[in-house]
C-alpha cells in the first residue's frame, strides 16, 4: 500500500480524500494556488506546496508543476479528484513517465471514454441504446449546421472533452444555432481545452440516471446501483440519491449489466460512472461515461456501506476487489445536494467574499463534505461549489424529513448560497412524489426564487436584540477610550430612547417593522417585545460567541443566527436569509444627487467579480435593445452583459482579458 499521496485538486474533494487516507495511515500532500494559501485543504494535510497563481492553467492545470512537487515530497501515487486534470490523458501519462501511480484508469482507457463521441461509438458496438445525433469528426460550423437540420429541433451541443454541464447547450431552433454553438465551442475550450462538439436529440422530460462501478486490474467489474441526477441547473446537477425511484429491480441489473460491459470493452480500471438517459416509457440510452470519482459518490457510499476513495486506492495499488456482484446490496435511501455561493434571485449569479461564519447541520444521518471553515474566501477563479450536504434514512420519504431539517439548521454568512431553492425543491410536492426529470426546476417555478416577503417575527427580534448588544458594545468601548465622558448620539445607531424603552425602525421589501424593547424587572437578559402594533411578548435572549441567538418565549425556544453588515442586519431563520435595512439618515452625498438633475447617460455595471472574456462592440456603436455587448466569465460560467435598451457605446472601460470587480462600471451608454 501506498504510504503518501498527492492530491492534485483543492475544496471539499480534496479534503474528502484526505479523510480516508488519514484511517489508512497514508500521508498526504496538498498543493495550492496563490489564491488557496489558507484553504481547508492546505490546513489539513500533512504536507503542502504551491503551484502557481490563482487561475487554474497556471496552478491546479499545471502538469509539470504538479509532477515535481509529487517526486519532490516523494509521494508514490496522486489521486486526481474530479474536475481540474482528472480526465486529462496527458496528465497520466506523465505520471507514468515519472514513475508515479495514478489513481484512475489508464490512459488508453481515458482516451477512449473521455471523449463522449468515440464512447458512443464503443457503447453502440457492445449493443447498448444510444440517443440520436452527430458525434463525427468533422466540426466545421457548417457541417454542424447541417447535421443539426437533420436531426431536428429541440437539440443539445454538448463538449466531448468534459461535463458538468461546460460547453453544453439547449438549442430551440435553427436561428439559435449558430450563436450557442460559438458560445458552447469557447466555453469547451476555457474549461477542457478542447472546443471539440456533437450533437444530440432532445429527449423530452428524461430521468438522468448513472451506473457506478469498480474495475480492478484482473478482470473483475461489478456495479454498485444507480443514482438519479435528475434535478439540474443548465445542466448542472443539483440534487442527487440513490436508489432512484423510478428504477425497478429488474431494470438496475438490465443497465447495470450493460454499464459492466461498457467498461469492460474499453479496458477500464478503477472507479467509474455510466450515465443514461431514461424516457417516460422507461426505455434508456447510453450518454457518456465518467473516468473519474463523481461529485455525487457519497449517496453511493451511504446505500452501499463502501468507501469509494478507499476502493480507488486499493485498486489503484493493484488489489484485487474483495466483493462480488452478489456481495452488493442496497440498504435505505440517500440523498445529495449542493450549496453552492450564487445568488438564486439576481438569475443566479455566482457569489464570491469571505465566509463570516458557516453553521453547519448536525445529527444522526447528516454527512456534510465540505472545502471551506469559517473565514475562507470564495473566489471567482474555481466552482462556486461550496459544500455538499448528504442525508440517509431507512426509505426516501424518512430521508427527505431528514434533508428538510438538515436545510433549516443550516446558516452561511459573508457569500450568498442556494440554500433557498434547495429547501425549495426539498418540500415540493413534486420531489416528494419522485416525479423528477432534467426540466424540473423550469416546470415547477422553482428557478424564479426572490427573498421571502414575509418578515417572521423571529426575524425582527433577532434584529433588535443583536442591534442592542451591538449598542451596548460600542457604548463600552467609547466609555473607555474617551476621556471626556460618553457621548451616546455618537454611538446609540439606529436605536431611540423613550424612558428606559428602547424603539428601532427596519425596512424589509418597502415595508416598515418597529420594534420595541422594555427591560423586565426580573430574569436577566428578559424583555417585553412589542413589533409594529402586535401585542408584547416577553422573551428571554442568549446571544453567544457565534451569530446564534436563541429566543425564549414561555417554553418555546426559536433558533435564528444575526450579524450585522454595514447599514443592514442578515438574519438567518430556518435556513432562508433575510436582510433587513436598519433606518439610516440620509448622506451629505445621497441630499447632493437628490437634488441635482438628472443623468441620461446609462452605465453598465459588473453583476459579479469575473474574467471578461469577449468585447462585442466598440466605442461608437450603435446596438439594439438586449444586445449583447460583452461577456463576463466567474466561476467558468458565462455571463452576458446586454443593453438595456437602445443607445450608443460611448465609453468601453476594460477590455478582454481583464478582471474586474463586481459592480464595476464596464461600459457607458447614451
Amino acid at each position: 500500500m501506498f504510504k503518501k499521496i498527492l492530491i492534485a485538486n483543492r475544496g471539499e474533494i480534496a479534503v474528502r480524500i484526505m479523510a480516508t487516507c488519514r484511517e489508512m495511515g497514508i500521508h498526504t500532500v496538498a498543493v495550492y494556488s496563490d489564491a488557496d494559501h489558507h484553504a481547508r485543504h492546505v490546513r489539513e494535510a500533512d504536507e503542502s506546496y504551491p503551484i502557481g497563481p490563482a487561475p487554474a492553467t497556471q496552478s491546479y492545470l499545471n502538469i509539470d508543476a504538479l509532477i515535481q512537487v509529487a517526486q519532490r515530497s516523494g509521494a508514490e501515487a496522486i489521486h486526481p479528484g474530479y474536475g481540474f486534470l482528472s480526465e486529462n490523458t496527458t496528465f497520466v501519462e506523465a505520471c507514468e513517465q515519472a514513475g508515479i501511480v495514478f489513481i484512475g484508469p489508464p490512459a488508453s482507457a481515458m482516451r477512449l471514454m473521455g471523449s463522449k463521441i468515440t464512447a458512443k461509438r464503443l457503447a453502440r458496438e457492445v449493443g447498448a441504446p444510444i440517443i440520436p445525433g452527430y458525434n463525427g469528426d468533422q466540426q466545421d460550423d457548417t457541417v454542424l449546421l447541417t447535421e443539426a437540420e437533420r436531426i431536428g429541433f429541440p437539440l443539445l451541443i454538448k463538449a466531448s472533452a468534459g461535463g458538468g454541464g461546460k460547453g453544453m447547450r439547449e438549442v430551440q431552433s435553427l436561428a439559435e444555432f449558430p450563436e450557442n454553438l460559438a458560445s458552447a465551442k469557447r466555453e469547451a475550450l476555457a474549461a477542457f481545452g478542447d472546443q471539440t462538439v456533437f450533437l444530440e436529440k432532445l429527449i423530452q422530460q428524461p430521468r438522468h440516471i448513472e451506473i457506478q462501478v469498480l474495475s480492478d486490474n484482473y478482470g473483475n467489474t461489478i456495479y454498485l446501483g444507480e443514482r438519479e441526477c435528475s434535478i439540474q441547473r443548465r445542466h448542472q446537477k443539483i440534487v442527487e440519491e440513490s436508489p432512484s425511484i423510478a428504477i425497478t429491480p429488474t431494470l438496475r441489473a438490465t443497465m447495470g449489466e450493460t454499464a459492466v460491459q461498457i467498461a469492460r470493452a474499453a479496458g477500464y480500471v478503477n472507479a467509474g460512472t455510466l450515465e443514461f438517459m431514461l424516457d417516460r416509457d422507461g426505455h434508456f440510452y447510453f450518454l457518456e461515461m465518467n473516468t473519474r470519482l463523481q461529485v455525487e459518490h457519497p449517496v453511493t457510499e451511504l446505500v452501499t456501506g463502501l468507501d469509494l476513495v478507499r476502493q480507488q486506492i486499493a485498486i489503484a495499488a493493484r488489489e484485487p476487489l474483495h466483493l462480488t456482484q452478489e456481495q452488493v446490496s442496497l440498504r435505505g435511501h440517500a440523498i445529495e445536494v449542493r450549496l453552492y455561493a450564487e445568488d438564486a434571485a439576481n438569475d443566479f449569479l455566482p457569489s464570491t467574499g469571505t465566509i463570516t461564519r458557516f453553521v453547519a447541520p448536525q445529527g444522526p444521518g447528516i454527512r456534510l463534505d465540505s472545502g471551506v471553515e469559517d473565514g475562507d474566501e470564495i473566489t471567482q477563479f474555481y466552482d462556486p461549489m461550496i459544500a455538499k450536504l448528504i442525508v440517509t434514512g431507512e426509505n426516501r420519504p424518512a430521508a427527505i424529513q431528514r434533508l428538510q431539517t438538515a436545510l433549516r439548521q443550516t446558516a452561511l454568512f459573508g457569500v450568498t448560497t442556494n440554500l433557498p431553492l434547495l429547501r425549495g425543491i426539498s418540500e415540493h410536492t413534486a420531489f416528494q412524489t419522485g416525479k423528477t426529470h432534467t426540466s424540473f426546476l423550469i416546470e415547477n417555478h422553482l428557478l424564479q426564487f426572490p427573498e421571502p416577503e414575509t418578515l417572521p417575527d423571529e426575524v425582527a427580534f433577532a434584529a433588535a436584540l443583536l442591534d442592542l448588544q451591538n449598542e451596548r458594545h460600542t457604548s463600552q468601548q467609547a466609555v473607555h477610550k474617551a476621556s471626556s465622558g460618553f457621548n451616546p448620539w455618537k454611538t446609540l445607531g439606529p436605536w431611540r430612547m423613550i424612558g428606559e424603552a428602547r424603539i428601532c425602525t427596519y425596512h424589509y421589501h418597502e415595508k416598515c417593522y418597529t420594534v420595541k424593547l422594555q427591560p423586565t424587572s426580573g430574569e436577566e437578559n428578559t424583555w417585553q417585545i412589542q413589533l409594529n402594533e402586535q401585542p408584547p411578548i416577553e422573551i428571554t435572549c442568549n446571544i453567544g460567541p457565534d451569530p446564534l441567538i436563541l429566543l425564549k418565549h414561555g417554553y418555546t425556544q426559536r433558533r435564528t443566527y444575526a450579524q450585522i453588515k454595514q447599514a443592514s442586519i442578515e438574519v438567518i431563520h430556518e435556513g432562508l436569509l433575510y436582510r433587513l435595512q436598519r433606518q439610516q439618515p440620509p448622506s451629505v452625498e445621497q441630499t447632493a444627487c437628490a437634488s441635482g438633475p438628472k443623468q441620461t447617460q446609462k452605465t453598465l455595471t459588473a453583476p459579479m467579480t469575473g474574467t471578461i472574456v469577449k468585447v462585442q462592440v466598440e466605442e461608437g456603436d450603435n446596438v439594439e435593445a438586449h444586445q449583447v455587448l460583452m461577456i463576463l466569465s466567474a466561476m467558468k460560467m458565462e455571463h452576458a452583459v446586454t443593453a438595456p435598451n437602445a443607445g450608443t457605446v460611448q465609453r468601453i472601460r476594460y477590455r478582454e482579458g481583464s478582471v474586474v470587480p463586481g459592480g464595476v462600471v464596464l461600459i457607458d451608454m447614451m
